[in-house]
């Protein structure tokens, strides 16, 4: 196992939010919903875009529950790493 990686027997890998690579597609599960609880699920998986510029203020861009994308504090995301066959399903779900 790396740093930085706890994996969990859902076969989640939990990484911290400055792991986010340009290579892989990203994913996070929501862990803090304040002030948007129509907005985010806690404990849902969401998409991940890639933010260099929001990622500098600690944001980051999430494809929230109005499909759209959104900036929200790095503290409301865990970055997870998807078992494949997961990964395949949420690209599907996002065409």
């Amino acid at each position: 196992m790396s740093p930085g990686r706890n994996n969990t027997a859902s076969g989640l890998a939990y990484l911290p939010m400055k792991k986010l690579t340009r290579k892989q597609q990203t994913y996070a599960m929501c862990v803090k919903n304040r002030s948007h609880p129509a907005s985010l699920e806690v404990r849902k998986v969401y998409r991940v875009l890639r933010d260099a510029d929001a990622a500098k203020h600690g944001l980051v861009r999430v494809i929230d529950e109005s499909d759209e994308d959104y900036l929200y504090p790095s503290s409301f995301f865990v970055l997870v790493e998807l078992p494949r066959g997961a990964r395949h399903l949420f690209r599907k779900q996002s065409k």
